[in-house]
Formats: structure tokens, C-alpha cells, sequence
């Protein structure tokens, strides 16, 4: 298993805190990523979640909050293997917004996608096969922050 993907399931079943209080954790990937000006796990984290993920482990990543911007990072692939990031179209096509995860498998009509701020937390789920926008497969920049 790529080390990207061992250091995001390390975080599987990481929830925000409902309320006013915050997820320390999620809180640390924004910061980490340049965009310590979040200051609420409220705000959709699933890009900042990967974009951190890849940014510990040596890959290239966006530094943007917005899921769509990963299309712009690494090379398209077709035929993904376990890890490569997937991205998704969210309300309508054409529009900004979007989600973000790592694939996990293909089954039938659905992706299983491991990421954060699904449903609240990170975990797997399943996308349906028609929301793809692409998949993305990291290219390695430069060695590990995991000590």
C-alpha cells in the first residue's frame, strides 16, 4: 500500500465535533496546507484532507480548497489503482463545486472512495460512476514530512 493512502487511513473515522466546537485535527489540515485562515471544521475539508495527505507524504498537491483543482494536478489515468485520487462534480456538472477522495474500487455504478468530510467524517464510500469529472494519479516531489 502507497504511503499517501496508509497516512489517510490512518485517519479513518476522524468526525467533526458537532456545535461550536472544532476537530483539532481537521483544523491542522488547513493550517498545514497554507490556509490556517479556516477556523471552523464546518467548512468543507475534503480537499484540504488530501491536499495535506499528499503534501506529509512527498506528492504533489494543490494547496486549494476547491475539489476541482485536483484535476489540474498529477496526469490522468483511465484505469485507476488503489490510491489514485478521484474527482467528482457536485450539484451540477458545470459548476465549481465538487468532491475530493482516493480510490478504493469500482463496483458496478459506484467508485469507493476513501476521503475526508464524508458525511462528516473520513471513511469510505461509494459515489455513483456518472459524477466522475477524472481520475488523478500523483506524481512524487520530494521525500516524506512522516517521522
Amino acid at each position: 500500500m502507497d504511503e499517501m493512502l496508509k497516512l489517510a487511513l490512518s485517519f479513518y473515522g476522524l468526525k467533526e465535533i458537532p456545535g461550536e466546537e472544532n476537530n483539532p485535527k481537521i483544523l491542522k489540515f488547513f493550517k498545514e496546507i497554507g490556509q490556517g485562515w479556516v477556523q471552523d471544521d464546518e467548512t468543507s475539508w475534503c480537499s484540504s484532507y488530501i491536499n495535506w495527505c499528499a503534501y506529509k507524504t512527498g506528492m504533489e498537491y494543490t494547496g486549494k480548497l476547491d475539489a476541482r483543482s485536483w484535476l489540474r494536478v498529477g496526469y490522468g489515468v483511465v484505469d485507476p489503482s488503489l490510491g489514485d485520487v478521484v474527482v467528482y462534480w457536485r450539484d451540477k456538472p458545470n459548476s465549481w463545486k465538487g468532491h475530493v477522495g482516493l480510490f478504493i474500487n469500482k463496483q458496478g455504478s459506484e467508485i469507493y472512495t476513501l476521503g475526508g468530510n464524508q458525511s462528516n467524517m473520513v471513511n469510505i464510500s461509494p459515489y455513483p460512476l456518472n459524477r466522475l469529472l477524472g481520475y488523478r494519479r500523483l506524481k512524487k516531489v520530494r521525500n516524506s514530512l512522516i517521522y
